[in-house]
């Protein structure tokens, strides 16, 4: 299992002082109030697209959305196992840029939500690569991302291109699925044809067919087995009142995965299976907020890049490395319980 996510960590310069936002900020009230502007016009938006994209101090600090405010830091990825524990951290300055020409930085809009998701979208496809490329013998079989990497190309890479089998994502809009002989509900499950309120139930976990591709089979949610004692085997029995097939065994629908990745990246949204393994990916983000307030990453007052980068790194492995070496592999998470 392989989670990951982006932070940043702000840097003491002049943009990060509330002054200087709240100064931008003023003014374009001024601005609003004195032309009679309606209320289309947002003060705090054209403030976010008047300031500069990076800090006069340094151009490695740059302009970037994170814990729900817009801040002027270092933007890091970070990638974990399922237990948080930290298996690469990746910095997204010149250098990284340098080598991925592929990556295009495009002018920023009017919103930092937005921007925010397109960047990490962005970031993520290289930053595995990069992660693969060193690790060769690393080879995870469920991704955990939030919903900005909830795009065709990531599905396609993380599916096709990796290791990857199963890509917990969640959806920023509803699913469209055209094409399909049957009606599905928005988390792509197949319905009764006579009632879209009953939801068909998944049958097995592995394809059996011959040609060896991946599938998901649906079958009548009023199937059940029965035990036949002349066979000595069970049999499919539908006890619908108004069957939809003459089968006996019910209708049955097999899902290619390949035919809509984003609809089933391998599993279903809003199913148990899936609610239970997502809310593993809040340890990537205990992991960043442990090497942030622990270990007192933030509130450096500093502007060197070099010296935040080695600060984050030694963060990373500090735990893990003081855990090895008493042989406490139990505190491998925990750097109060490690000192203590």
């Amino acid at each position: 299992m392989l989670l990951f996510d982006t932070s940043g960590i702000e840097a003491w310069v002049t943009e990060n002082n509330p002054k200087y936002a709240n100064r931008i900020i003023k003014q374009l009230k001024t601005f609003k109030k004195a032309n009679g502007l309606d209320n289309s016009y947002d003060p705090y938006k054209a403030a976010y697209s008047s300031m500069p994209s990076h800090s006069s101090a340094n151009p490695a600090i740059r302009q970037i959305h994170v814990n729900g405010h817009f801040c002027y830091a270092y933007k890091f990825g970070i990638l974990t196992n399922g237990l948080g524990i930290v298996r690469d951290i990746c910095f997204y300055n010149k250098n990284f840029i340098k080598f991925h020409p592929e990556i295009v930085i495009e002018k920023k809009s009017d919103s930092p939500d937005e921007n925010k998701s397109l960047a990490d979208a962005k970031a993520l496809i290289p930053t595995l690569k990069d992660f693969f490329k060193k690790h060769h013998l690393i080879n995870p079989k469920t991704f955990l991302g939030d919903a900005a990497f909830d795009s065709i190309e990531i599905y396609k890479f993380l599916l096709e291109n990796t290791s990857f089998e199963k890509a917990h994502i969640p959806l920023k809009t509803k699913l469209k699925i055209k094409g399909a002989n049957y009606v599905v509900n928005e988390n792509g499950i197949p319905c009764c044809p006579h009632d879209s309120s009953l939801l068909m139930k998944r049958e097995g976990s592995k394809s059996h067919l011959r040609c060896g591709l991946p599938t998901m089979k649906f079958v009548c949610s009023k199937m059940n087995w029965k035990w036949n004692n002349v066979a000595q085997k069970s049999k499919r029995v539908c006890h619908c009142d108004n069957p939809c097939t003459t089968s006996s065994c019910s209708r049955m629908i097999y899902i290619y995965f390949e035919q809509n990745l984003r609809a089933y990246p391998g599993c279903i949204s809003d199913t148990d299976e899936w609610d239970s393994t997502y809310k593993i990916r809040i340890n990537v983000e205990k992991s960043i907020n442990h090497f942030k307030d622990i270990l007192c990453v933030t509130g450096r007052k500093t502007q060197n890049e070099k010296t935040l980068h080695a600060d984050l790194l030694l963060a990373g492995l500090l735990t893990v490395m003081v855990a090895d070496k008493i042989h406490n592999y139990k505190y491998i998470r925990s750097l109060k319980s490690l000192i203590a």
